[in-house]
């Protein structure tokens, strides 16, 4: 007998079909004339809207067919489909290219724009916060059915429902393993083995959504794996549920990541104007976005730094190399295209989705020590003016779109995957606006798009994973999930599939060869021991991938880890110091020290790896490396011990660190790096060494000493109760801080003359370059100027000529993101208007000029959003129609 709640929820989970819910305006979309793809290839479309609506993530399937996560009730839309967003399948039933059929697997009320698809044979997981749901299509007819079919959470407690900065994807490993992630909202899950993990940040509350834990008070606890993490992270566990381990973290928001069949991990982030990025993952380690505690990383700026720099933390110890900044942007789904229809010049290249920019980014990521290169290409796109609109980076959309025509500027890649038949395809939410935390476009309008050879003929290979040819040929599939499912299957015949994984790894296709590699870890001792006779390999990337097959497997890996610490190839020297995390220093120490004699002194990943082998043993294994690399007397050691002590960050180093930042006989450049050094310690010694240097003899080091007192005592160090000293020395006390009022002119009722009026000037780049001079008010040029508003070097060619002018003549009309401004008001009726860097105690704003000033808590009565830009329009500068003109003309080359 059902029950009163099950009926409600048979109801809820009752399968409906996309009929029942129509737009209400005619769909559209870009015409594929629009697109540029590199020879030899064309662009089709392979379904529209009605078939599918605001494509958020897809997945494809052995047979071909495409997986759609849809976000019709996305952000101030939530209820626009009263029953639910859903998940629907599309296929080519006659194989001729194009979708023919379209229903829903499922549609739930707790649906709400989900941002992940992953599809495992009959194998659902759906990434709808705070949940990870798993759906098993037990009848396999592809329509969930409650009576029949299987339902569960695989796990629960990630953070923000309807917001982009929460789950995504799940995608399957060369390893077995199951990825996942998750932007900085947070979360605090356990896994199926019982362990919690904290990911923790100061991003509460920010940007709509439902949110279910407060990320704040996650910051700076330690998981149950005896790690420190931050919001923003990728994860891997069994694809039960159990043995979750997190292996990157301090993200802003990656909105997806992928593996390749050589276990690296790549990913694209944030959507922040300056800093956009694609980057290959460190292993554990951390993009910077927060500090080791949780907090922005304006907490830790210093003094020119250059604001990718900044916002990545790429001056600091414990974060990870950047990776390709492009700037303003919105970057989306991405993936790894290996082998399939596109040939091998297309091997190996790494498709990243850039939403505002109406592109899909193509890398061919070549090894560079520690790390990757990576090179940037447009390697689909409607857009090549380089002007761009409807973006954060652009200050929102204000243009009347030509919808008739699919304006190319509307193409809005939300994701990009790689078929059985070995096609790439990507799914487009049309819209004129990415980004800003709405959608404008009312007919959800939704494309998917193949990539493929001209008079391509798709062929999805038979695929039976009850047999070892089937699970063969299911590995060998260019599609991520597909080739998962020929791993479990070969996995699970254990002894019988090694003939079968041995006759892979001699495939002529390295991509399909590295498969191999993984299998033979996971068939038994004669499986393991044949992924050993790989560890003396020539070829680097099957030693490479030997070496982390066998450490996923659980392995005892220590024995090999000796014998590779020495490797010739950075990259494996790399993995080596990684594979040490965890293990009690009498073990890692040795290996580490090996490690660490091949380090050329600049390789950030290279440095960072050892840092992330030692975490929780840094003082043991840096008192290890000192007497093993024999550096000497405090003033006598070289940039490379000097350096590994800083990324170390040992409070056993105090001594020495306070002893060289007090040595006269020291270049200043080297005391002041010792300051530094000490300043990311988390130990109140390290304060206490700095006192005693501030305290000294007039110099650098004394005024470094000072600088990282006041950050850090008023930041990370606070916990340590360093106000009284910090008040004593003259550093700060909130009592005495002296105050400037800074209130920023009012946006004038109209201005002069229009973006139109400027746009029909000739500019002169000569007068341009005078009349910029100017800016350095705000907005450092050449070297000279505050760094208070966006980075002008770049910035027309990123964001186009006409928004530019726009954001001279009228600059509150579209405000950047993450250039708001806020009103703080004195309890003495005084005003602060700037731009808030931090929102600790004291709260650190700039204003105009480049003021920066620390306000007390005690001091503030209330603070407000601004309401207007934080910028002086072009009338305010007394600058003319041609003024503007001139200076965007120069502006346009300063690059």
């Amino acid at each position: 007998m059902k029950t009163r709640a099950s009926l409600l929820l048979l109801a809820c989970l009752t399968p409906v079909m996309a009929e029942e819910w129509k737009a209400p305006k005619p769909a559209d979309k870009v015409a594929p004339t629009h697109f540029q793809v590199p020879d030899g290839l064309e662009v089709t479309v392979w379904a529209s809207t009605p078939d599918l609506f605001n494509p958020t993530n897809m997945d494809i399937d052995a047979a071909g067919r495409i997986w759609v996560a849809e976000g019709v009730n996305y952000r101030g839309h939530n209820g626009r489909r009263p029953d639910g967003d859903r998940i629907a399948v599309l296929q080519d039933t006659n194989g001729d290219g194009k979708a023919d059929k379209s229903h829903t697997f499922v549609q739930e009320k707790g649906l709400v724009a989900p941002l992940g698809v992953g599809v495992f044979d009959n194998v659902v997981i759906v990434s709808q916060p705070p949940d990870l749901i798993k759906y098993t299509d037990v009848d396999r007819n592809l329509v969930f059915d409650p009576a029949v079919d299987k339902r569960e959470v695989l796990l629960t407690g990630f953070n923000a429902r309807n917001h982009d900065h929460s789950l995504h994807s799940v995608t399957g490993g060369p390893d077995g393993k199951w990825y996942f992630n998750n932007g900085n909202c947070g979360a605090e899950f356990t896994d199926k083995s019982g362990k919690t993990f904290r990911m923790g940040g100061d991003y509460y509350k920010d940007g709509g959504g439902e949110w279910f834990i407060n990320s704040r008070e996650m910051a700076g606890k330690k998981s149950d794996d005896g790690f420190m993490w931050t919001a923003g992270f990728s994860a891997r566990m069994n694809p039960d549920g159990t043995n979750a381990e997190i292996i990157g973290h301090g993200y802003r928001n990656s909105f997806e990541h992928c593996t390749t069949s050589l276990g690296d991990l790549f990913q694209n982030d944030n959507d922040d104007p300056p800093a956009c990025r694609t980057s290959y993952v460190l292993e554990y380690g951390s993009a910077g976005y927060f500090t080791r505690e949780g907090k922005f990383y304006k907490t830790v700026q210093r003094a020119n730094q250059k604001w990718e720099r900044v916002h990545w933390r790429q001056d600091d110890p414990g974060t990870f190399d950047v990776g390709d900044v492009y700037g303003g942007g919105s970057p989306t789904g991405i993936v790894f295209y290996e082998n399939g229809a596109l040939g091998a010049k297309n091997a190996g290249t790494l498709l990243s989705c850039e939403a505002a920019r109406n592109v899909v980014f193509g890398y061919q990521p070549q090894p560079e020590g520690a790390t990757y290169k990576m090179d940037r290409t447009d390697w689909m796109t409607s857009n090549t003016t380089g002007e761009f609109d409807g973006a954060d980076f652009t200050g929102g959309v204000k243009k009347e779109e030509s919808r008739a025509q699919g304006n190319p500027m509307l193409f809005r890649p939300s994701d990009v995957a790689v078929g059985a038949d070995g096609a790439v395809y990507v799914t487009d939410w049309f819209d004129p606006r990415v980004g800003g935390h709405g959608d404008q476009d009312e007919s959800c309008s939704g494309t998917i798009y193949r990539i493929a050879p001209k008079g391509f003929k798709p062929v999805n290979p038979k695929i039976d994973l009850a047999t070892t040819e089937g699970c063969v040929a299911a590995l060998k599939s260019p599609a991520v999930n597909v080739r998962w499912t020929g791993f479990e299957g070969l996995k699970a015949k254990g002894d019988a599939a090694l003939d079968a994984a041995q006759a892979v790894t001699k495939d002529k296709d390295p991509w399909i060869a590295a498969r191999g590699i993984w299998l033979l870890a996971n068939l038994g001792p004669k499986g393991e021991e044949a992924c050993k006779g790989l560890l003396t390999s020539s070829d680097t990337r099957q030693r490479l991938v030997a070496y982390r097959a066998l450490k996923r497997a659980g392995k005892d890996i220590l024995p090999i880890a000796e014998k590779l610490a020495s490797d010739p190839v950075a990259a494996v020297r790399r993995d080596v110091a990684l594979s040490m995390r965890g293990l009690p220093a009498e073990k890692s120490a040795p290996i580490l020290i090996m490690v660490a004699k091949g380090w050329d002194g600049k390789d950030k990943n290279y440095i960072e790896s050892i840092g992330l082998g030692a975490e929780n043993q840094e003082n043991a294994v840096w008192t290890a490396m000192k007497a093993a690399l024999s550096p000497g007397a405090p003033a006598t050691w070289n940039d490379a011990f000097a350096k590994l002590t800083w990324r170390l960050w040992p409070s056993a180093a105090i001594a020495d660190l306070k002893a060289r930042a007090m040595d006269t006989t020291l270049s200043p450049d080297a005391r002041i790096f010792a300051c530094e050094s000490l300043s990311f310690i988390d130990d109140k010694g390290a304060a206490e060494a700095l006192f005693e240097v501030a305290g000294g003899p007039d110099s650098a080091a004394k005024g470094s000493a000072i600088s990282w007192l006041f950050m850090r005592g008023t930041g990370a160090w606070a916990k340590f109760g360093l106000g009284d000293e910090l008040k004593k020395r003259g550093i700060y006390d909130p009592d005495k801080v002296q105050l400037e009022e800074m209130i920023f002119p009012l946006k004038p009722d109209k201005t002069n003359f229009s973006t139109e009026d400027v746009a029909k000037l000739k500019g002169d780049a000569a007068k341009g370059k005078v009349v910029a001079s100017r800016c350095v008010m705000c907005h450092q040029i050449e070297g000279a100027g505050a760094a208070y508003g966006p980075e002008l070097k770049g910035w027309v060619s990123r964001q186009g000529a006409e928004n530019a002018i726009r954001a001279i003549v009228d600059p509150s009309a579209e405000i950047a993101h993450g250039f708001d401004g806020t009103a703080i008001n004195l309890k003495d009726n005084r005003w602060i208007d700037g731009i808030v860097g931090s929102h600790g105690d004291p709260v650190v704003i700039t204003s105009q000029g480049g003021r920066t000033q620390m306000v007390p808590k005690s001091k503030i009565q209330g603070m407000r959003d601004a309401g207007r830009s934080m910028m002086l329009n072009a009338d305010q500068l007394g600058m003319t129609a041609q003024d503007v003109a001139d200076a965007v003309e120069w502006l346009k080359t300063y690059k």
